[in-house]
């Protein structure tokens, strides 16, 4: 893998150098191109270099990591939070971060949270390579009942009536088959929406399910498929479902 650029954000200056050489000892091939201990510096720096993955403390005087991000132009990179704050985890998780780690910081949480990131990077850039042969491979096989699915190795085209439901997951989507695999793909939920056909139905804003693999609807909110999964419907959702088996 290439080098992987970074941008580093704490306030406290020894949180700051002690996690940029847990990085640079665990992860030679990530560049740190900017540590930053006022936020209104990193605002700059990230706009302008554009880095693949932001290292992000919570709790900062005169702006929090939160209020960054949403200063920020654009957040086309791997969201990192590092907080000594447990309670931040589910905003966190809100704000599309890949993940969530806890100071003092413990290398194997950071070695865990590194490579979930750099694992969808090496995916969004083998899937960016493949972009213009895709795009030429849809318009040739849409009538065709295929989805194609820019994947790790290559391309893949998939039946539709084989896939099971489809998962947003961070601005991704992992399709599930009927034969229990998974492919994760850079697209987001938005795009297979827009490439499957009318046996599919949109149940909750991260899942689309295949109609004819349904088995059994929860009165609490769940559609069970033929592989047991269950998958949640949203209440806004539920009518609508429901009245395409009636």
């Amino acid at each position: 893998m290439d080098s992987i650029t970074a941008i580093l954000v704490d306030d406290e200056i020894s949180n700051l150098k002690g996690l940029q050489r847990k990085i640079e000892k665990l992860f030679p091939v990530i560049k740190i191109s900017g540590a930053f201990q006022k936020p209104e510096e990193a605002i700059v720096a990230i706009n302008k270099e554009e880095p693949q993955i932001l290292f992000l403390d919570i709790e900062m005087p005169r702006m929090n990591g939160f209020e960054l991000l949403a200063k920020l132009k654009d957040v086309n990179f791997q969201v990192i939070f590092v907080t000594a704050y447990s309670e931040y985890a589910i905003e966190a998780f809100k704000k599309s971060a890949i993940d969530y780690v806890l100071k003092p910081v413990d290398n194997e949480d950071l070695v865990n949270a590194v490579n979930k990131a750099l694992d969808l990077i090496k995916l969004k850039n083998e899937s960016d390579n493949n972009s213009k042969l895709v795009s030429l491979l849809e318009e040739n096989i849409s009538n065709n009942n295929k989805i194609v699915v820019p994947t790790k190795k290559g391309v893949s085209f998939i039946p539709q009536d084989e896939v099971l439901h489809l998962e947003g997951y961070d601005g991704y989507t992992k399709i599930h088959l009927i034969d229990k695999t998974t492919i994760m793909s850079s697209y987001n939920l938005g795009k297979f929406e827009k490439l499957l056909n009318s046996k599919f139905f949109k149940c909750h804003k991260s899942h689309i399910i295949n109609l004819e693999k349904v088995r059994h609807f929860e009165n609490e909110g769940y559609v069970v498929l033929d592989n047991t999964y269950r998958v949640p419907i949203s209440k806004a959702n539920r009518k609508a479902f429901l009245s395409l088996f009636n």
